[in-house]
């Protein structure tokens, strides 16, 4: 399988508030990539990197088969992308907006433009200034599938939009992909929201890549465990021990949550003279919580992990 993007070993810092560390990100060709992560956890950045909007300090980065920064033209001409913020002039009108946009793109496709004005239900005439939230949100979607790219980078593209308009944007990106096969990197810290869409899971924290992997392995792998008799110290488990809870009482059961889990790993817990009396699924959200606040508890020890 090739990579629609990659990199290594990508680093930038800009003072002391916004730093990427040693970035290492796959996104496999044809995906829908979510890259989750909270506020400020480098997201932003990162996509700024990728389109050579910053420079990174060290590393490589590859989209679509080409170097960023030095072959940054090609990319751009293959790539939709919907900032966080709009960057649409608002004192042009829709039909303005979208002839000015048309003239940069070869392949920008007339007929979808208008298929997606009416799908999106808004008014050729009306002033960008005029446009509501929901509006604006649509019609900046529109602007990055009518250029039927290869790649779609979307940043927070359901930031603040009504559940209606959410489910109208995501539904026709998922549309295009099933159309065009074609590659969708999506930041967002709606977790919820690429359980449904997402194949590949990407989380970042502090400007760190916590995690990646494919969702179901992401869903399938995180589990939390009830056990009695726990072992005191820890040492050779089979799977990652992200957390581990006491009960408040003296021979009460524990509470681990661990990555990696497979059924066979129970034998384990024989193993140690311990008792596992429960396997609960965890579903991508309570996922992603344990990945991070175990994330956060390894860069900086002095923290307890039962207390954040």
């Amino acid at each position: 399988m090739s990579n629609a993007i990659q990199t290594n070993g990508v680093r930038y810092k800009l003072g002391k508030a916004v730093e990427i560390k040693d970035l290492a990100l796959t996104v496999p060709e044809g995906s829908i990539y979510g890259f989750l992560g909270p506020n400020g956890a480098g997201k932003t950045t990162t996509i700024q990197l990728l389109l050579a909007l910053r420079r990174a300090k060290a590393g490589t980065i590859r989209v679509l088969g080409h170097d960023v920064p030095s072959e940054i033209t090609r990319v751009l001409a293959k790539t939709g992308y919907v900032p966080e913020r709009p960057h649409i002039d608002p004192s042009l009108t829709v039909e303005e907006a979208l002839r000015f946009h048309a003239a940069f793109y070869k392949s920008w496709d007339a007929q979808e433009s208008d298929r997606l004005l009416v799908r999106f239900d808004l008014d050729r005439t009306r002033l960008i200034k005029r446009l509501s939230k929901g509006e604006t949100g649509k019609f900046l979607m529109l602007l990055a599938l009518a250029q039927r790219p290869q790649l779609l980078v979307l940043d927070e593209p359901t930031d603040g939009l009504d559940p209606v308009v959410r489910r109208e944007v995501m539904t026709a990106i998922v549309d295009f992909v099933a159309q065009r096969g074609a590659t969708v990197f999506i930041s967002s810290h709606l977790v919820h929201e690429a359980e449904r869409m997402c194949d590949w899971i990407g989380v970042m924290d502090r400007g760190r890549l916590v995690a990646e992997m494919p969702t179901e392995s992401f869903k399938g792998g995180i589990k939390r465990l009830r056990i009695t008799g726990a072992p005191t110290s820890i040492e050779s488990t089979p799977f990652v021990l992200l957390s581990r809870e006491q009960g408040e009482g003296v021979g009460d059961a524990e509470t681990w949550v661990v990555r990696g889990w497979k059924p066979p790993m129970h034998e384990y817990f024989d193993a140690v003279g311990a008792r596992l009396n429960e396997v609960e699924d965890l579903d991508l959200e309570d996922g992603f919580v344990e990945l991070l606040r175990t994330f956060r508890v390894e860069a900086n020890p002095g923290v307890d992990s039962c207390s954040r």
